[in-house]
């Protein structure tokens, strides 16, 4: 069981991570802003640079910005006797994306490659490269120390003996990922980088004429199929790469369960509907459907809409992934992960986190009735989460959600007692007093946050900024404290 932000906030493997980018930072710092060895004129010129730092001008890969002049990047300044060199911005991001404007995260509105929004010189040398790009290494290869990618992507490293590994990570990440292709979010090429979607880019090595192939998906057709529902790309515990979550059918090899013969190159069913056919074994999600207070419309088509019925990455089997399976539908939250700042649950781990999809007997189709244990399910000092070791992940609303662990470790823990402690020690969370009307509050964790996401930090309702002037939308100016 979480009973303490220790264990949530710190994994091993997040640690390593934030070392080595840490170690990577400093090491290139002084390159930015530091003491030059000898006494320039502020006027130097690129012909004088070069005469020490050739190296710079003769890699394999020389930034195009070489040949433009060092002082294009590059700012001299002597101050008495000290020759300082610095970077004509304040960062070097900022200088890249002078250039470079079409990779600015503040112009792109889908996912961004995380280092590829404030940390260009983590993969990239600025002068020049025995790798294209300029890249710090190649991003071919099987382990970190010969791949750039294996960096920070831990994949393909650990895979167990009764697991399975992709050989197309030999080939290397190139293969299958532009790291700098943003889009719409929402969709596959984009979100995750890819030089094309599935099975579009699958088919490109994996031909469905193939018998072999015909015969391992019994003869079913799934060359129009998304590959990726039911195989992990990289890499996978169990064998032929097969998703994290598997149905147990289709794990058990009971294809005969739900699947009769193809008919004319297209799958046939045992019963005459899809929702026929779950309903079989789901009768209780089915009821669940059929008997909520609060229903939802999109429970009420094919289970298949939103379920993937043979394996999926994600709990639940959800056909693309936890966000994007409702989104799909709800626009208007779509919207809201446009803001800069969200709230994970809904933009990261799924909005099933917090509202049951198949409907709910409370409102908005919430887990439980109140919003406060709402929340403190994860953010509270002594949440109830307990974790699944084989699976990596946390269950929480009783064993209901399942989420990532990793997903978990992030989440800020508030310090209440008896309801009080937050933002300020004895601030109250709940029942609390008005002292601007002088009546007693509703209070609760939305009188201040918005659900899903803001302009601002802290997801303060009405993007409002975390200051004195949103306290004093409650208090008075002085007023103390009530005891």
């Amino acid at each position: 069981m979480f009973t303490s932000s220790h264990h949530r906030r710190h994994l091993p493997h997040t640690e390593h991570r934030i070392s080595l980018v840490l170690m990577m930072a400093l090491l290139a710092a002084p390159a930015f802003a530091d003491i030059h060895p000898v006494p320039l004129d502020k006027n130097v010129s690129s012909a004088q640079c070069l005469e020490c730092h050739a190296d710079k001008a003769n890699g394999k890969n020389v930034h195009t910005a070489v040949a433009a002049g060092c002082t294009n990047c590059h700012e001299v300044r002597v101050n008495k006797d000290v020759t300082r060199v610095k970077l004509i911005t304040t960062t070097p991001y900022a200088l890249c994306f002078t250039c470079h404007a079409d990779k600015n995260p503040a112009e792109i509105t889908g996912r961004i490659h995380k280092p590829a929004a404030r940390d260009c010189l983590l993969c990239h040398d600025p002068h020049e490269s025995d790798n294209q790009y300029q890249l710090l290494k190649p991003i071919s290869g099987a382990t970190a120390k010969d791949n750039l990618c294996l960096v920070c992507h831990a994949i393909g490293l650990s895979v167990p003996a009764t697991g399975s590994r992709h050989a197309a990570l030999d080939l290397g990440c190139q293969t299958c990922h532009l790291t700098h292709r943003t889009g719409e979010r929402g969709k596959q090429e984009f979100d995750f980088h890819l030089t094309k979607a599935t099975p579009a880019l699958c088919i490109d090595c994996h031909d469905p004429k193939d018998t072999e192939l015909q015969k391992a998906h019994q003869d079913q057709p799934f060359g129009t199929a998304d590959c990726v529902q039911c195989h992990d790309p990289h890499q996978s515990n169990t064998p032929k790469l097969l998703a994290k979550f598997v149905h147990p059918p289709f794990a058990d090899k009971q294809c005969g369960v739900c699947h009769a013969p193809a008919k004319e190159g297209k799958v046939a069913l045992t019963q005459a509907s899809i929702r026929a056919l779950c309903v079989t074994c789901h009768d209780e999600t089915a009821k669940q459907i059929e008997s909520a207070k609060v229903q939802h419309p999109g429970a009420a088509g094919d289970c298949t809409d939103c379920h993937s019925p043979h394996a999926s990455k994600y709990p639940g089997l959800p056909k693309t992934d936890p966000v994007n399976i409702c989104l799909s539908c709800h626009e208007d939250q779509a919207e809201q992960g446009r803001k800069r700042y969200v709230h994970r649950p809904v933009f990261e781990t799924g909005c099933g986190t917090c509202h049951e999809p198949h409907g709910s007997d409370n409102e908005r189709l919430l887990r439980v009735k109140n919003v406060n244990p709402l929340c403190l399910e994860c953010h509270g000092p002594e949440a109830p989460a307990h974790r699944v070791t084989e699976q990596h992940v946390v269950a929480i609303f009783d064993g209901k959600v399942r989420i990532p662990e990793e997903a978990l470790s992030r989440v800020p823990v508030l310090p209440l007692r008896y309801d009080l402690g937050h933002p300020t020690k004895g601030h109250p969370v709940a029942g609390a007093y008005n002292t601007k009307t002088n009546t007693k509050a509703d209070l609760t964790c939305l009188t201040c946050h918005q659900p899903h996401s803001s302009a601002k930090p802290d997801l303060l309702v009405n993007d409002q900024e975390a200051n004195m002037a949103f306290c004093k939308s409650c208090h008075n100016e002085g007023t103390q404290p009530r005891k």
